[in-house]
């Protein structure tokens, strides 16, 4: 049953779930989603009276999306700086804090090592009581390479993806600082109460520029994270988390770590509205038969040693990908222009028993065309692995 994105966003406040994970294509509305969700979390009164209306949104829910990018943006001149938009999280965990080493040491263990953020303090004369107060506040960081020896260089400004890691380096700090924080069973015991409201922890697409193997490091140690949050099913007490990505391993990782029964898939339709269908137990592990199989073909691509059998595995692939997604047969995700030579191949190799067609090798034009149909499920988003870093 198709539904509009507030309806979703409705559906997913409404489910007594610890952890809702989202599977969808790049420009399905996962982003949109999570925006709405914020908005009606937002919309939501807090009873709490010491709390203005709107400060309430930030102390419901911490989110990070597309939008949180937003509070840093680039300084060109002649010594690039990402300048930090004035808000209380960052001023929170880097002033109050002091989580600016931290923030740095995570952000250099998933990306060049030798690439250096360092955070640069502003002092403010803050007048009280009409005595001159010193205050110290964080706008702007810069980066440079290290060069050995105390060294470095010049300050530069570092790649889309890099900037969009260190984004969530930051985020990713903030709420390993909250979930201790929020663990703690007694609000009095607490060093801070501004998160004793909080319900909601919704992340989408922390870092696609990340390799493989970083991706599945960074999955793992995030759904450890999520694992040490303290939440009861009985009671819905503690704080929920809400994760949406277009990545195949990301999901997959995350699935099988938190030992989730279901997860969900997002689709956009032509009239404009949106399904979340739930895939329940094996239809999310297929994953990662999905991608063995996605890298026996390329490989095989890459060595120019393609064979019979390869049809066979990429029929089977584009099976199972249909099964996945709903589409009634596997040919439906042919590309139209060459659906019927390319259906023809991948019904006649897996199949023929005649004896001179047991021994025939695929033409120099049926290998070609085996990565050409093997390119065409990356239009299918759930197998595409690589993200250009740059060009993000």
């Amino acid at each position: 049953m198709s539904k509009t994105l507030t309806e979703l966003a409705q559906q997913l406040n409404e489910t007594n779930k610890r952890v809702q994970l989202i599977y969808a294509f790049n420009g399905t509305g996962k982003t949109r989603l999570s925006r709405e969700f914020t908005q009606l979390i937002a919309r939501q009164p807090l009873e709490d009276e010491r709390v203005v209306a709107e400060d309430a949104a930030r102390h419901k829910i911490l989110y990070y999306n597309a939008y949180t990018e937003d509070l840093f943006v680039w300084d060109n001149g002649a010594e690039p700086k990402l300048k930090i938009q004035p808000n209380t999280f960052t001023d929170w965990i880097l002033n109050e804090q002091g989580q600016d080493q931290n923030i740095i040491n995570y952000f250099q263990h998933f990306s060049n090592g030798k690439l250096t953020p360092r955070f640069n303090p502003e002092y403010a004369i803050k007048n009280d009581n009409d005595e001159e107060i010193k205050v110290k506040a964080f706008t702007e960081v810069t980066f440079s390479h290290q060069r050995g020896n105390d060294e470095h260089s010049d300050n530069i400004k570092c790649s889309k993806g890099e900037e969009s890691h260190f984004i969530w380096s930051i985020f990713y700090t903030l709420i390993d600082l909250v979930i201790g924080i929020a663990n703690v069973p007694e609000p009095s015991d607490r060093e801070s109460n501004q998160f004793d409201h909080l319900k909601y922890i919704y992340i989408d697409d922390p870092v696609s520029s990340l390799d493989e193997n970083h991706l599945i490091e960074l999955a793992v140690g995030l759904a450890t994270l999520i694992k040490s949050s303290f939440y009861s099913s009985v009671s819905g007490e503690g704080i929920k988390f809400i994760i949406s990505t277009h990545s195949a391993i990301f999901y997959n990782v995350l699935y099988n770590e938190l030992g989730l029964k279901s997860g969900l898939i997002l689709s956009q339709f032509d009239d404009g509205t949106y399904q979340l269908e739930e895939k329940k137990g094996d239809s999310n592990k297929s994953f990662s038969y999905h991608l063995h199989i996605k890298n026996n073909i390329k490989k095989a691509i890459e060595q120019r040693s393609v064979q019979r059998y390869h049809f066979a595995l990429l029929r089977n692939l584009y099976e199972k990908t249909a099964n996945f997604l709903g589409y009634e047969k596997w040919s439906d995700l042919l590309p139209g222009d060459k659906s019927a030579y390319a259906k023809r191949i991948m019904n006649f190799y897996p199949h023929n028993t005649l004896s001179n067609e047991e021994i025939a090798e695929p033409t120099e034009p049926e290998k070609e065309m085996v990565k050409y149909l093997l390119d065409n499920l990356n239009n299918y988003g759930y197998l595409t692995q690589k993200v250009k870093n740059d060009a993000l």
